[in-house]
């Protein structure tokens, strides 16, 4: 039919129409899908992703496992046997990775290895746009952003390095997507649940682009707080990042709230994780992200505090070009 190959088309520009499921695949250069485990008992965190590229050639993927404590960081690439579904959110990656908002199984070889399976969300009415609000019906943009699980229960068990562990009922998951014609060369990332005595989950993302030859940098927060889901985006929101090696801070102001986001790497060394080049079928290590970090959040709505609280599982990612130093930048 001419208007589902007209949607199809708007789709692999990346863009969706109000209320559109974005969590299905796009067909554009690069899908990415990303899941964080915590188990704030035991002070542990897993994260997996999968990159899917395209060309040249068939597509092809990224997979990546990292874990701490310990530092377990372990990837492949996969070239056969890769598909990203175009009716949901869900990735299939060789018998690298089988993921989905419902399951994840990773295996990388022994002591790399995870097999989870998360709770059903609570029952909420689909958003008109995601974390990017409006933006996200703009085709073209150079990467689009949307967290889609955020703070869910899970329960397995993985091989990490020498470790063998059982997630449990203690156990959270964050899961989210993005996906566009490549990477950003400077973007600035972090997400924290297990705040002590509040049901609680965040998750910030923002990098500098280049628009109609008009440099910027936005950036875009999304809060779960008990059962309301609050995002913040420019034009919507004014928004202001101060990154650095070691320190994140965001500062959202919209006409109802706003938030102040804190995170520090306390010291520890950053996982190095792969980014997928997607015409070239290669990846470059330039993605630093603290697997457990600590993250400061206090939310306002006007003059009334609405939550204040820290997570010390946050993770916190800084991506810089493979030539630069991981430099301080700022944004406003």
């Amino acid at each position: 039919m001419p208007g589902a190959r007209l949607l199809q088309a708007y789709r692999r520009t990346g863009a969706d129409l109000p209320f559109g499921d974005r969590s299905r695949a796009h067909g554009v250069a690069f899908e990415g899908y990303y899941w964080r485990i915590t188990d704030a008992v035991a002070g542990r965190v897993a994260i997996a992703l999968c990159g899917v590229s395209r060309g040249p050639g068939d597509l092809w993927a990224l997979v990546a496992l990292a874990a701490e404590p310990g530092g377990l960081v372990r990837h492949a690439v996969v070239q056969s046997g890769v598909r990203a579904d175009p009716e949901r959110f869900g990735v299939h990656a060789g018998t690298a990775l089988v993921g989905d908002g419902r399951r994840l199984r990773v295996d990388l070889g022994p002591g790399a290895r995870l097999d989870v399976e998360l709770a059903a969300p609570a029952g909420a009415p689909r958003r008109t746009f995601g974390a990017l609000g409006a933006a996200h019906a703009l085709p073209g943009l150079p990467q689009y952003w949307d967290p889609l699980l955020l703070g869910v229960g899970a329960r397995g068990r993985a091989e990490l390095g020498e470790e063998r562990v059982a997630f449990t009922t203690a156990a959270t998951a964050y899961v989210e997507k993005n996906w566009g014609p490549r990477f950003s060369e400077h973007w600035w990332w972090g997400q924290a649940q297990d705040f002590e005595g509040a049901d609680a989950c965040v998750a910030f993302a923002g990098g500098r682009i280049e628009l109609a030859g008009l440099a910027a940098a936005p950036s875009a927060v999304v809060l779960r707080l008990e059962g309301e889901v609050l995002r913040v985006a420019p034009p919507v929101a004014r928004m202001t990042a101060a990154v650095g090696e070691g320190g994140w801070r965001i500062h959202a102001r919209s006409a109802r709230h706003e938030l102040v986001l804190e995170g520090h790497a306390d010291g520890g060394a950053p996982a190095v994780l792969p980014v997928p080049v997607a015409g070239e079928r290669r990846v470059e290590l330039r993605s630093r992200q603290h697997l457990a970090g600590r993250l400061h959040v206090r939310v306002r709505r006007g003059r009334r505090l609405l939550f204040t609280g820290e997570s010390a599982l946050a993770g916190l990612e800084h991506g810089t070009p493979l030539s630069d130093p991981p430099p301080a930048a700022r944004q406003g």
